[in-house]
């Protein structure tokens, strides 16, 4: 195996590790962006017109919790937010917890 074909494994190693590799997170965001972002804004911060009136929380302080509690509010819903369970598909649903996490 030359170092080059090596190195390149490694790498895409690597972002598996670290979580979403750069197609992955490009398509988190635009399933953030089509389900989320309507109520919880492009940052996060839930401080659109339409967050605001349904008390959209803040995604950023809504990252602290566990991928398992992050996930269950995306598939089960929460308050106001709608259930996403039978929309998104499970690895959808990974990647918007992943792009929550890395919200800053």
């Amino acid at each position: 195996m030359d170092l080059s074909r090596w190195t390149s494994g490694v790498l895409g190693a690597a972002l598996l590790t670290l979580g979403l590799s750069a197609p992955g997170r490009a398509q988190s965001a635009s399933v953030y962006k089509s389900k989320c972002a309507v109520c919880h804004g492009a940052t996060g911060k839930g401080d659109t017109p339409a967050g605001k009136s349904m008390g959209a929380a803040d995604l950023k302080k809504s990252a602290a919790k566990s991928d398992a509690e992050l996930k269950a509010v995306i598939e089960k819903g929460k308050n106001k937010m709608p259930a996403y369970g039978k929309s998104l598909k499970p690895q959808e649903i990974d990647g918007l917890v992943a792009y929550i996490k890395g919200l800053k």
